[in-house]
């Protein structure tokens, strides 16, 4: 059995559901990212190019203090799910910041990512854009409310290229569109199986709602 679990994937994907349904089941500790604790986020949807730089190092340096935190963890003692992995940050970073701001990102990134302990499992989770967009509008988070889908689309296609050339952990990528892990036992039991079988690589899961 892996002892730690990240589950990644673009907002409104269902990351932090599905980390809950997990901890539960495995009876494992559950460390969720702290979005909200982010002061220039509802500024960033408001004005993406002015506020990116400032929102990303925020985001980088209190993920990094997080990580720190899991790695002073026993994690051979019990299983612990995370809701983001470390690595995200650049997913955003590298279609938020230009050139420069990313440089400058980039160096700050090299220098605490040696600090973080790697995950023994990813499961990256799929979604369309729009499924996405609907998912986001349902919660009714008020700085989400300006979230377009042109960006959700260049979100999907950032990730995606990411995890395709992702290596360093086993990898289980779920697609997500057409399936409800909350609210139907059968689609979260089909995802509990997969992860008890998951071997070394990369897995693709089609859940067979979704075929």
């Amino acid at each position: 059995m892996f002892r730690y679990i990240v589950i990644e994937g673009p907002i409104g994907v269902g990351k932090t559901s599905l980390a809950k349904l997990l901890a539960k089941e495995f009876n494992a500790r559950c460390i969720l990212e702290k979005a909200e604790e982010n002061p220039f986020l509802p500024l960033f949807y408001g004005d993406r190019k002015k506020y990116a730089f400032q929102t990303q190092i925020f985001f980088l340096l209190n993920r990094f203090q997080q990580q720190k935190e899991i790695a002073q963890l026993d994690l051979f003692n019990q299983v612990t799910l995370c809701d983001y992995l470390f690595d995200k940050d650049r997913v955003f970073a590298s279609i938020n910041l230009d050139d420069h701001e990313l440089a400058l990102y980039e160096q700050v990134f090299h220098l605490l990512n040696g600090q973080i302990a790697p995950p023994d499992l990813v499961i990256f989770l799929q979604a369309k854009p729009e499924v996405l967009l609907h998912r986001i509008k349902s919660r009714n988070i008020p700085h989400e409310k300006e979230m377009e889908l042109e960006y959700l689309k260049t979100l999907t296609e950032a990730y995606n290229f990411y995890f395709f050339h992702y290596d360093q952990t086993p990898l289980l990528v779920v697609n997500t569109s057409e399936i409800d892990f909350v609210n139907r036992k059968e689609d979260f039991d089909q995802l509990l199986r997969e992860i008890r079988q998951m071997g070394k690589g990369t897995s693709y899961f089609i859940p067979m709602r979704s075929k």
